[in-house]
């Protein structure tokens, strides 16, 4: 069903970080952007159709008091109404930039005060709802930022205080104005996942309680949440309700990412198709569909890849009709592309 391309050499190997590989498109100048992080700096990548690398950029995280440059956690670009805004995070803080990287439009510091001698202080988890920006951060509480149509002023709107544990990943989908939907899920190290409605005050809606792993990767998806674990399996819930649709045996090891192709085959009725990759070297697609006749989610396997010898630590489509996808692991130079048949 997918076959390997040409691959997209790197300056240094990804980090062994989950969620390790962000991608934007850009359909109107035929281009693709990838972001990955490596120790103290993130790569992004421009690159045309067939993955002929055209530019390259690196960003380090902003130094504060420390004697080493503080790690990076993650990179993600968060597509907003009326912009694009690429966003670090790191030990010291969180940098948002313009989508290609060349200018820093804002940065916020991490608020030490609360973390004891022993806990690292670090952000993590990034996700677009709206006009708003929210991150995750280690102690549990995810960050919402106010972003303007343009320009840096960008306001720290609101602390989102459902967690107790670091967050791991957030995900978001449009709320396309319905009353109480869920438009957003968080995660954290304990596997606790709490499901939210954005707006101008965020409100929690429902919490799906944890089994004793953690929760690297979320997705959401027309009401229903993807959870992947650190047990290598991975639960489709309703995300109002928290109810369990699925549980999927996917994977041998730890789950590192997950992610949707929202526009898969709408004409065939799927919900789309669901990617799942791991420290256990394979990639899985899934199709979704809803049973007509209970409404429950179905699942499929359709595809796996294995990446031989290689830590998966970051997995990503690379369009939203779910005909390709990218692949990144722990001491790999290079990001691995492949397209449907």
């Amino acid at each position: 069903m997918f076959r390997w391309e040409r691959s997209i050499p790197l300056r240094g190997s990804a980090a062994a970080l989950c969620n390790n590989l962000s991608v934007l498109q850009l359909p109107a100048r035929n281009l693709t952007h990838f972001g990955v992080v490596h120790g103290p700096s993130a790569q992004l990548l421009s690159t045309a159709p067939e993955g002929v690398p055209l530019a390259q950029r690196q960003l380090h995280a902003k130094e504060g008091a420390g004697v080493s440059p503080p790690l990076i956690t993650q990179v993600h670009w968060c597509v907003l109404p009326f912009r694009v805004l690429l966003v670090l995070t790191s030990h010291r803080g969180i940098q948002m930039y313009e989508s290609d990287g060349s200018t820093m439009v804002y940065w916020h510091a991490l608020d030490s005060g609360d973390a004891t001698p022993v806990q690292a202080v670090f952000a993590r988890g990034i996700a677009a709802s709206g006009h708003f920006i929210c991150v995750g951060t280690w102690s549990g509480r995810v960050l919402v930022f106010d972003i303007p149509a343009k320009g840096p002023n960008i306001v720290l709107s609101e602390e989102l205080a459902g967690h107790q544990t670091p967050i791991t990943d957030i995900a978001t989908e449009p709320a396309q104005g319905q009353d109480c939907v869920a438009d957003m899920v968080t995660a954290d190290d304990s596997g606790l996942l709490c499901v939210w409605r954005s707006g101008p005050e965020f409100t929690l809606l429902t919490r799906i309680p944890g089994f004793g792993v953690p929760c690297p990767s979320v997705q959401l998806w027309q009401g229903i949440c993807a959870a992947g674990y650190g047990n290598g399996q991975v639960h489709l819930y309703e995300a109002t309700t928290g109810n369990l649709h699925v549980q999927i045996n996917a994977h041998a090891r730890a789950i590192s990412a997950l992610d949707l192709a929202p526009e898969a085959a709408p004409s065939l009725g799927h919900l789309g198709w669901l990617l799942s990759a791991a420290e256990d070297t394979f990639v899985h697609i899934w199709k979704l569909s809803r049973s007509p006749e209970s409404s429950y989610i179905e699942v499929e396997h359709c595809h796996g890849e294995c990446v031989s010898d290689t830590q998966v630590c970051g997995a990503r489509f690379c369009d939203s009709s779910g005909s390709s996808f990218a692949v990144t692991g722990y001491d790999l130079a290079e990001i691995r592309r492949f397209s449907s048949v």
